[in-house]
């Protein structure tokens, strides 16, 4: 499974400071468009979940069981006076025994499955190239690079590792990790 994301950086900011893309558990990480504060406070709560049942039934918690929680912790943001809804979509990657699992919330709440979307800023162009070019049978190697592709498309000017932030969960270790600056840029430039 594969999250990219573009990272926007302006001109006298920290490029390290800026994160869209979090790890909630060793085997789920999630990627971010919107609200980046309202998107951290939703990444502690899934992080709580995640080890309250790891600890209550001594086993993983299935990426769908931690979306439906984030799901409804907004959906309860979006019925109450006095609070405004998460100003955040997420796309919750991950793998667990029923296989590799990518999740889309929106603000209200509401999650669907996908096989590959796109959220934010110029979803809709890279989803078209995610719809033309997706196939099930991808390996991650070939995930990175239509990730990398549709990104591409999406974003103007310059396009390298300081402007793309990658992680992966890999099918066969379940475990969650971000891809270096140097790793990024590899794909970049193999890139056809």
């Amino acid at each position: 499974v594969v999250l990219a994301v573009e990272k926007r950086i302006l001109s006298l900011q920290d490029p390290e400071s800026v994160e869209k893309i979090f790890v909630i558990d060793e085997h789920i990480g999630a990627a971010i468009a919107g609200l980046t504060a309202d998107a951290r406070v939703l990444v502690d709560q899934a992080r709580v979940q995640a080890q309250v049942n790891k600890l209550s039934y001594d086993e993983p918690i299935s990426v769908e069981s931690l979306t439906k929680y984030i799901g409804d912790l907004k959906q309860v943001y979006t019925q109450h006076a006095g609070v405004r809804p998460f100003g955040v979509s997420f796309l919750i990657a991950g793998v667990d025994d029923a296989g590799p699992k990518l999740f889309m919330t929106d603000p209200s709440g509401t999650y669907w499955g996908y096989w590959a979307t796109a959220i934010g800023a110029g979803s809709q162009k890279a989803k078209e190239i995610l719809e033309k070019e997706y196939k099930k049978d991808l390996n991650l190697e070939e995930g990175i690079k239509l990730s990398l592709t549709a990104l591409k498309a999406v974003l103007e000017g310059e396009f390298d590792a300081s402007r793309v932030e990658i992680a992966i969960v890999d099918v066969q270790t379940k475990k969650f990790r971000k891809l270096s600056a140097e790793e990024v840029q590899k794909y970049i430039e193999n890139l056809s």
